[in-house]
């Protein structure tokens, strides 16, 4: 990309534009880009110094043709101005998906994919990597709460990254260690059926070169790919990596041994609540091992990680009221996250708020997120947030509320959230989703502990 002296993104507020926008800001290039609404991220790029606006309108795009190299990201409209503006005037135009396979190309990658869990495991590996010294560069799927980004920029030739399997986004990658987290079907708008989901999942694999670590079940064999296959688990002994002797400490936190082929790491703290993390832990230590780190590296790595923001993240934390946000947006994740919750807080009720994400996505799980949100003991169901979708006539929310048997359940638009929410009494309260849900965290947040104070 050394013929070009300017970037310009569109769609520059998404994680994964954002990661590569900050990567060449670093690099000592004019960055610019556009997106639909302010955000947090967004804001944050424009203190680092990136012009970031708002306003479909070409006029922001630079001039010079031949030396502005213009990023995209799939989920920005086809008819969006500014991207008909750049394909007339005969743009070099890159998907972001490329872009992140340039950037990792002569370097060792290590990738972290799946349906879900892909984002907290691959932030973990970075920080592992940069906490034991050995150091990375990393282009994540979240924001670290470690290190307040979602791109860390290291002169060691390693490079992990977050692969995203929307828009089989991951095939530019070539990776020499993956981790492959869950197949559970989704993005069903774009692969059409859960066998040809898995078949990507199968293509990614083929194209890794040394070692492909798997959770423990899946189908990835040796027809699939060239590389090794190891398995990981939460806690099945027959895995090659796992967790054993696991406990929770008072604060939720558990405390396990990992056992990997050969040896056994004892008494891991991890860092972050909630069983999930545990899994999440094996598996980044699976690819630390692959990769020569020294166990007691790795153990302290796991105690002081701190998360990712929207993952499993505590924002209020008492014996009679507690918070969390998390992204969950796929049944399984949601399954996860609230039987985590479940765990870490006992015997309390608790409410979610959840806010679905995409038209297809309901229209294609609305019976299994009902089934995951009748775990919760009161369900507040917000309307879809419909991202890059238009509506789907007969899709709504509706679709999963009738189905939810939680002891209690309400409908509500996401204008009707915080009136509502100022008259509930709540003991757990968490907040689930993809789309613009995170607006309401700080309010919440808010309103929850003066509610403390009072």
């Amino acid at each position: 990309m050394s013929e070009f002296s300017k970037i310009y993104f569109i769609g520059i507020g998404g994680i994964g534009m954002s990661a590569i926008a900050r990567y060449y800001k670093t690099k000592g290039y004019p960055v610019a880009g556009y997106d639909r609404t302010p955000s947090d991220l967004t804001r944050q790029l424009e203190r680092e110094g990136i012009n970031v606006h708002y306003t479909d309108n070409p006029d922001y795009i630079p001039k010079d043709v031949a030396s502005t190299l213009v990023v995209y990201t799939p989920a920005v409209q086809e008819d969006l101005g500014e991207m008909v503006y750049v394909r007339e005037h005969g743009y070099t135009l890159v998907k972001r998906s490329r872009m992140l396979g340039e950037l990792s190309s002569g370097q060792t990658c290590l990738a972290v994919a799946g349906t879900h869990g892909k984002t907290t495991t691959s932030t973990l590996l970075a920080h592992i990597l940069t906490e034991s010294g050995s150091g990375c560069s990393a282009f994540l799927g979240g924001i670290s709460k470690n290190y307040g980004t979602n791109l860390l920029v290291s002169q060691t030739p390693v490079f992990v990254a977050e692969a995203d399997e929307y828009d089989r986004s991951f095939l530019q990658l070539f990776p020499a260690v993956a981790v492959i987290t869950a197949m559970d079907a989704d993005h069903l708008d774009i692969y059409g059926t859960h066998e040809e989901y898995c078949r990507a999942f199968k293509a990614f694999a083929s194209q890794v070169s040394r070692k492909v670590i798997i959770k423990k079940g899946l189908d990835i064999t040796s027809s699939d790919t060239k590389a090794k296959i190891l398995t990981y688990s939460y806690d099945d002994p027959s895995a090659d990596f796992h967790a054993s002797n696991v406990s929770v400490d008072g604060l939720g936190h558990y405390i396990f041994d990992i056992i990997y082929p050969g040896g056994v790491i004892k008494d891991v703290r991890c860092g972050v609540p909630g069983w999930v993390n545990v899994e999440n832990s094996v598996a980044a230590a699976a690819v630390c091992v692959s990769q020569g780190l020294h166990p007691e590296s790795i153990k302290a790595s796991i105690g002081t990680f701190e998360g990712v923001l929207r993952r499993l993240d505590v924002h209020v934390a008492s014996p009679s009221l507690t918070y969390i946000d998390d992204y969950a947006h796929h049944p399984r994740e949601l399954s996860g996250a609230i039987s985590s919750i479940r765990m870490m807080y006992p015997g309390r009720k608790l409410t979610a708020v959840f806010q679905p994400h995409l038209y297809t996505r309901t229209r294609d799980f609305a019976g299994e997120f009902a089934e995951a949100l009748s775990a919760v003991d009161k369900l507040i169901l917000l309307d879809i947030y419909p991202a890059r979708e238009e509506p789907i006539p007969g899709v709504t929310s509706e679709m999963i509320f009738r189905e939810v048997t939680a002891p209690e359940k309400v409908s509500l638009s996401k204008e009707e959230l915080m009136d509502y929410l100022s008259k509930e009494p709540v003991d757990v309260l968490a907040t689930f989703g993809a789309g613009n849900i995170d607006r309401f965290i700080e309010p919440i947040t808010k309103m929850l502990k003066e509610r403390l104070e009072k």
